[in-house]
């Protein structure tokens, strides 16, 4: 969203996209696996199926059950001329999706489940890339989207408990989870640009680029609540960080990419036209 509200291009950007839906993807199927396997190990009742196959399972049916509707969704696209139409189909498919999502079914000793943000992922993936209305019909959805973000922040922010932080072990984990969340991030990227060998500006700026926090972990922390006191405990360290994150995460990110070259200063004539207008208006 800082991207786009300062129309930033550049190496920096062209990196950046990529590595964050990258990032999403790799953590939702890392947090697929550790939430199964730290479920059975709380109910104590740990066997290889339920810590290595269901967690598995989960991924790969996610994958395939929200890579199957993309593709159905990029068929039926073609079948409509209206955008209208097509922004209905879109959101009836999310729906769908997330329906889906919630079905739970046991065959023999071995619990089938589907992550809901997995699933939704897939979806979009496979829809942006094979439709050739994709870029479009984005567009269009990017412009009342906001309302949407908005109630998912308040909802989930509503979750915070600040009681918990009477506790100065619970605040000094949120600390060290902000800390060292950031210092991987940075190192992370720098390593990985290095090694690729990535424009000097794209090895230093990337990292800071990336410290901001918000729909896929707020979303994660979301499923964990329903895991007890634990997961109660986890949401509220995860929406604390969120907060962190959120109040300093896009001006960073604005900073890297302007230092970097990705967001340009306006023209003067520009700003000028702009100062003349506003006197315009406040004289009227």
């Amino acid at each position: 969203m800082v991207v786009r509200q300062y129309k930033a291009k550049g190496a920096v950007t062209d990196v950046l996209l990529p590595v964050v839906a990258l990032d999403d993807a790799v953590g939702l199927t890392v947090f697929a696996v550790s939430f199964g396997v730290a479920q059975t190990m709380s109910s104590g009742t740990i066997d290889v199926v339920s810590i290595a196959v269901e967690p598995l399972l989960e991924i790969v049916l996610s994958l395939l059950i929200g890579g199957g509707l993309g593709e159905v969704l990029t068929q039926l696209e073609k079948m409509f001329h209206s955008n209208r139409n097509r922004m209905a189909l879109i959101v009836g498919f999310v729906m769908l999706t997330v329906a889906l999502a919630q079905l739970e079914f046991d065959i023999g000793t071995v619990h089938f489940e589907f992550s809901s943000l997995l699933v939704c992922m897939a979806l979009g993936a496979v829809f942006c890339n094979r439709c050739p209305l994709a870029d479009e019909m984005m567009d269009k959805a990017d412009k009342w989207t906001s309302p949407l973000f908005a109630m998912f922040f308040v909802i989930s922010g509503a979750s915070l408990e600040l009681s918990v932080f009477k506790s100065a072990a619970v605040v000094g984990i949120g600390l060290l989870y902000i800390v060292f969340r950031c210092v991987g991030k940075y190192l992370g990227a720098y390593i990985g640009t290095t090694i690729t060998g990535c424009e000097p500006k794209v090895r230093k700026w990337l990292g800071v680029t990336l410290f901001p926090q918000a729909g896929v972990a707020l979303g994660m922390s979301v499923e964990v609540a329903s895991w007890g006191a634990e997961g109660a405990l986890i949401r509220n360290i995860v929406l604390f960080g969120v907060l962190v994150y959120e109040l300093f995460g896009p001006v960073l990110t604005k900073f890297a990419l302007t230092r970097s070259g990705d967001i340009q200063p306006k023209p003067v004539e520009v700003e000028q036209r702009r100062a003349k207008a506003l006197e315009a208006r406040g004289k009227k």
